[in-house]
């Protein structure tokens, strides 16, 4: 009789992950240098736009890092997660000139078409919003970027034409 909680299916997707990082650490020739990068496609890979602990752990131990030092990347870096993470991310810029320019009310504009609050992701682990510190289009504020995308001079009509625009894009990849 087993006493595994870990079923044979999800066994076979544990080991095609660890794989597939191995195979990320391997494209970068196991070289520190290039820790961000690794971790980037780590994430980019994951299908939850974060870097779990076993993964992490992967990483420090190809490295030949300690695991503190991973984990003070991942922390320390806006772009990482350790949490997951829909989808899309959005972020919406919080410094002082899209604050001044109504930044709140893009996160409640963003929050009404989502239905989710600041730090939430959607039932459909499509959206995750979030602040971020400047994105540099302080000319266009306030500004949200999903990506390398950023939108600015941001109105409700705008807010949903852009969430419209990233759910259509899912519908046509399946």
């Amino acid at each position: 009789m087993c006493c595994s909680k870990v079923t044979k299916d999800q066994a076979v997707e544990i080991i095609k992950r660890y794989e597939q990082v191995l195979a990320i650490i391997n494209k970068y020739g196991k070289a520190k240098e290039q820790l961000l990068s690794i971790l980037l496609d780590v994430q980019a890979t994951s299908g939850e736009n974060y870097v779990a602990e076993e993964w992490a752990e992967v990483v420090a131990c190809q490295l030949d890092l300690p695991i503190s030092k991973v984990h003070d990347v991942l922390t320390f870096y806006a772009m990482f997660s350790i949490e997951p993470r829909g989808r899309y991310v959005i972020e919406i810029c919080k410094s002082t000139p899209c604050h001044v320019t109504k930044a709140d009310a893009v996160v409640a504009m963003f929050e009404a078409e989502l239905g989710i609050k600041l730090g939430e992701t959607t039932p459909d682990n499509e959206f995750t919003l979030l602040h971020t510190s400047c994105v540099g289009a302080c000319d266009i504020g306030p500004v949200a970027k999903i990506g390398e995308e950023v939108y600015g001079n941001l109105t409700a009509a705008k807010v949903a034409e852009i969430v419209a625009s990233y759910r259509e894009a899912k519908a046509c990849q399946k």
